[in-house]
């Protein structure tokens, strides 16, 4: 028996065939390159509190807006707990509706995972963390997509190194599970072109911890099953999938210090066998870049491919990025950028996008995605702002011309120590995941802002005269909500270094506009009381905005 959060008992299932315990045999044969996606301990209840939880973190500013994914059901940061690696999942029919799925770990002592998952139906401004899918079960390297009608796709590994793919149309149930075959490190791609190939998914994973021989599939019956497995060519691994304007799948990864691209023009064909018509190297001055300095004991970062599907003549240009241990330099780690205008059959000169001026500082977890429009959006983690050491900001750059130049590189967070945190394993995960839009770019991504390992949902307007982030936190200190939940009047206690003038605003969740008050902050601790006692029993929002800065909470009335 299994316990876990929220008081729920589980009781766990073991199968194991014949045939799959001889397919582990071999894969487990063929481990050869360090951590691998495994149970290795056994499960840990959440540790038991004695302390009030603290409020999720938040921050709003012009430039970004990010909020605590993995809270509990009052928006609190959940203590001793772990969550990394997360993928990100928005409905193309009602963007409002969003997922993000997580490696989850109930306690820091033990490594075992599971399928965290939560949900947003107001475009990210909060999120609702559920039980873990299939909760007591070990899970593993979480990936999201979403396809053209809506339908939500949770793609899953299981020990002995298997995917499967979940399916949800309305973000509550999560029971319909397809075996999907899979990998270790596997990643997964729906087809929503306005091609005859539409709803078509593909998955690849390391063909060496594998749970069949090889390292693809694909399913052509909008994910009730998936076919046996083929190869790709060349064997690419810790790489991504992407499907072009026309129904085209391009595959990118490395294997021995070589970079791969390859695209497939028969895999949208049900009728057709999968086959790999072109194939190319790109150069990217090195090696991926891994087990190193932020992240000793995973990657830093794996390696992505983007199509451009916008009506501009970038049309169909295809992109790749990755975090290069330089070997023309020595650079320790730059997320280096090349683009292809012929289908992937020849690529440009690769160049970083980062650029700070030295070799010693880490550019790692990097995230690339293209909006409809044509941008191309970058994100990655720096250590710039601190060097000499791990502690890492994000950073974001954007390409309005197919990524021949690049706009200026902005600082869009406070620095946090990725060494703090760790689940029994010393990384905090492998990648982070972004989705952009005209107006922005979607991020899920980890980081250590409340000195553990926790998810953030993040929103990068798009503006192309916004600064970066200076120093959000260094003006406005303690934001707290007091009682929480609350009947007759709630507190709102901040401080301040700073004379300065502010709004405090009160929204519904319906929008209505319940306070907006002006103040005039001194320099020093500050209490403002809000009157509840004529309110409806809901959830309410309540900002504190200044010139500059902005950060968001949330507090519940009951009655």
């Amino acid at each position: 028996i299994v316990v876990i959060p929220r008081n729920r008992i589980y009781y766990k299932k073991c199968f194991l065939s014949i045939c799959s315990l001889i397919i582990l045999s071999s894969s487990v044969s063929a481990q050869y390159d360090g951590y691998h996606e495994h149970k290795d301990d056994d499960y840990l209840p959440p540790v038991e509190e004695f302390a009030p939880r603290q409020k999720g973190y938040s921050v709003a500013s012009d430039s970004i807006f990010t909020i605590q994914v993995n809270t509990d059901e009052f928006g609190n940061n959940i203590p001793n707990d772990a969550a990394n690696e997360p993928s990100l999942g928005i409905d193309p029919t009602n963007p409002d509706r969003m997922v993000i799925g997580w490696r989850q770990f109930d306690n820091i002592s033990s490594n075992f995972r599971q399928a965290g998952l939560a949900t947003s139906l107001d475009n990210g401004l909060s999120w609702d963390n559920r039980p873990p899918i299939e909760a007591g079960i070990f899970r593993s390297d979480p990936v999201l997509c979403t396809d053209s009608e809506g339908k939500f796709y949770y793609n899953s590994l299981t020990s002995p190194f298997a995917c499967d793919v979940f399916g949800s149309e309305d973000l509550e149930d999560w029971r319909e599970k397809t075996f999907a075959f899979g990998g270790d490190k596997q990643w997964m791609v729906i087809d929503n072109t306005d091609t005859p190939s539409n709803g078509n998914i593909y998955a690849f994973w390391k063909a060496q911890l594998s749970a069949c021989t090889g390292h693809f599939t694909r399913s052509v019956d909008n994910g009730e099953s998936y076919e046996d497995c083929t190869f790709v060519d060349n064997d690419p691994i810790r790489g991504t999938l992407a499907v072009g304007p026309e129904g085209e799948v391009y595959a990118c990864g490395e294997f021995g210090a070589t970079y791969y691209v390859l695209r497939s023009d028969s895999a949208k064909d049900p009728a057709s066998a999968v086959q790999w018509e072109a194939q190319t190297t790109v150069d990217l001055k090195g090696r991926l870049a891994m087990r190193a300095g932020p992240n000793p004991s995973g990657m830093l970062g794996q390696v992505w491919v983007a199509v451009d599907h916008s009506e501009n003549d970038t049309r169909g240009n295809v992109y790749l990025l990755a975090p290069t241990l330089r070997s023309d330099n020595g650079d320790v780690s730059d997320m280096m950028f090349s683009s292809s205008t012929d289908n992937g059959v020849t690529w440009t000169e690769s160049t970083p996008v980062n650029t700070d001026n030295s070799i010693d500082n880490w550019q790692w977890f990097g995230s690339l995605s293209v909006a409809p429009n044509g941008r191309i959006d970058v994100t990655w983690l720096d250590t710039r702002d601190n060097p000499g050491t791990v502690l890492s900001s994000l950073y974001y750059s954007y390409s309005m011309d197919g990524g021949q130049t690049w706009s200026e590189n902005r600082r869009m967070s406070e620095a946090f120590d990725p060494h703090v945190g760790w689940p029994q394993q010393n990384k905090i995960g492998d990648y982070f995941h972004m989705i952009s839009e005209d107006a922005g770019a979607h991020l899920a991504w980890t980081a250590t802002f409340n000195g553990e390992q926790d998810v953030y949902y993040s929103f990068i307007p798009f503006e192309e005269d916004v600064s970066s982030v200076s120093s959000p936190l260094s003006q406005i200190n303690g934001l707290t909500i007091s009682p929480n939940p609350a009947s007759s009047n709630f507190e709102i206690s901040f401080s301040s270094k700073f004379m300065q003038k502010a709004q405090v605003t009160v929204i519904s969740s319906n929008s209505q506009i319940m306070v907006e008050q002006s103040l005039d902050i001194k320099v020093g601790d500050q209490q403002m009381l809000v009157d509840v006692t004529d309110w409806e029993q809901g959830l309410y929002y309540v900002q504190l905005q200044t010139q500059h800065w902005s950060e968001l909470r949330k507090v519940l009335i009951v009655k």
